[in-house]
């Protein structure tokens, strides 16, 4: 199988074989690239100066504005050579960054072999960027071939979270909780961005017509190729779905946690949605898709293990109002990006109130404007709430209930341990991560980090012996004609 086709097909991320990205279907060779184009990808050697060089650069601060500025598929030939060099002007030096954050790590934590795989990683795909970046892309044939390279590099970085985890904890005599947690919610939500901008540039290769005329050109090689002008329009604009309704990712994720619980308990809980369940705005379905599963799985398996599956979970769906003036109340929610853990952590009553808003470490993150609407999803569940000694720590990557035997389970055969089976990344086919991070305490953080890296956020309020409230707002990228 070629290069791009391999990695599409292995990175669950990618849209071109996504659930919700119908109109890329690479398994069954609709949009082929002409064979010619199918070649070793060329690379050049990476020197700590290069790696210097680039890291001392700013990062362009990524928004999902900047996703959609090349236009509505399908993208004439111009606005593609755009996209591909828009893409290839930021991603070396996010690599570069990336490489000198890992480099900074403690010398005993680098040397794991998990860490060190993935700064391994890093410099196979700046070494790939390199030969491209001092050229501009204006030929279709040049931006196949670095469309080839940026499979490459949405394969290669596949499985990171999961290894980090690994890594980390095989390391986690020599580093504190709190210094990974710190590092990883940098080097993280960094990675959203890099994985992001790569997999933009290749849905909108693949939903743009200049490649369907070299397809038909090369069909008169025999080397086949599609062309179908009629396929209905798309509401895509790359991975981002400007139609998003989260109602249909919640019902979904509903389906693949419940099936997880029956497996695993014999029973399974039923979600009721209120609010506005009919309510689109746009949005990344696969970021909305792992949080909700994450929250959902939380919600199910609290709810199951207290004895209260026969009451419904209820998910509120409220669409965030235009004028963020029209309601300060909710600022907790809405704006989480001040303070810090201790602060955000507090009891008011019996009531346990923790926003998600740890300070991020990514000054070059920069959300919308203010008046980009958006939505608020509430989960409610009677899953008894979160213990006092837990509270305070659920934002920490590192923690988890799982004991050390479960954990050095996981750790020695890179397979969930009995009692794991609930975690999200199981839930939603390793899409997120690869292998099993499954009672490694990743997943509500790192659900944290995908709410937060476009503006929105999660906050949670938990009632000791009752329940739990969560409260996750996503910012959209407002009216797209």
């Amino acid at each position: 199988m070629p290069l791009l086709q391999r990695a599409a097909a292995n990175s669950s991320t990618a849209l071109l074989t996504c659930r919700t990205a119908k109109t890329y279907n690479l398994s069954r060779g609709r949009l082929s690239f002409p064979r010619q184009f199918y070649r070793p990808l060329t690379v050049k050697s990476v020197t700590d100066d290069d790696i210097r060089e680039l890291a001392a650069k700013p990062l362009h601060p990524l928004t999902l504005g900047d996703l959609v500025k090349h236009g509505r598929p399908p993208l004439s030939a111009q606005a593609l050579y755009k996209s591909a060099n828009f893409t290839l002007s930021i991603l070396p030096t996010r690599l570069a960054h990336r490489i000198q954050s890992l480099r900074n790590l403690p010398y005993i934590v680098v040397s794991n072999p998990h860490v060190s795989k993935i700064h391994n990683n890093y410099i196979h795909s700046l070494s790939t960027l390199l030969p491209w970046a001092e050229k501009e892309i204006k030929t279709l044939e040049d931006e196949v071939k670095f469309t080839e390279v940026m499979a490459d590099l949405v394969h290669t970085h596949g499985n990171t979270i999961s290894i980090l985890a690994r890594g980390f904890l095989e390391a986690r005599k020599y580093i504190s909780p709190k210094e990974v947690t710190r590092f990883l919610d940098e080097h993280l939500r960094a990675r959203i961005g890099t994985r992001l901008i790569a997999e933009q540039h290749i849905a909108l290769h693949f939903s743009s017509k200049p490649h369907r005329e070299l397809n038909d050109k090369d069909s008169k090689n025999g080397h086949g190729g599609q062309n179908n002008d009629n396929e209905p329009s798309s509401s895509y604009i790359g991975v981002i779905d400007t139609e998003l309704r989260p109602a249909s990712i919640v019902r979904h994720c509903e389906s693949m946690v419940g099936d997880i619980c029956e497996l695993k308990y014999g029973v399974r809980p039923t979600v009721v949605i209120n609010g506005e369940p009919d309510y689109r705005f746009a949005h990344i379905p696969t970021h909305l898709e792992y949080i909700v599963t994450e929250l959902l799985k939380n919600a199910f398996r609290a709810t199951i293990e207290r004895g209260m599956e026969r009451e419904p979970i209820e998910v509120t769906i409220a669409p965030l109002p235009k004028d963020p003036s029209v309601n300060e109340g909710d600022k907790g929610i809405r704006n989480l990006d001040q303070g810090n853990l201790d602060e955000a952590s507090k009891t008011i009553g019996g009531t346990n109130v923790i926003e998600g808003n740890y300070p991020s470490p990514s000054a070059h993150i920069r959300p919308l404007e203010e008046s980009t609407p958006g939505v608020t999803i509430r989960i409610r569940d009677r899953g008894g709430g979160i213990s006092p000694e837990n509270y305070a720590r659920i934002w920490e990557y590192s923690f988890t209930t799982f004991s050390e035997d479960q954990i050095n389970s996981t750790l020695s055969d890179g397979s969930p341990s009995e009692g794991n089976g609930m975690d999200a990344f199981n839930a939603i086919t390793n899409s997120q991560g690869g292998s099993s991070l499954a009672g490694l305490g990743y997943g509500l953080p790192l659900g944290r980090a995908y709410a937060e890296y476009f503006g929105g956020g999660i906050a949670v309020q938990s009632l000791w012996g009752w329940g739990t409230d969560v409260y996750l707002s996503l910012r959209g990228v407002g009216k797209i004609g």
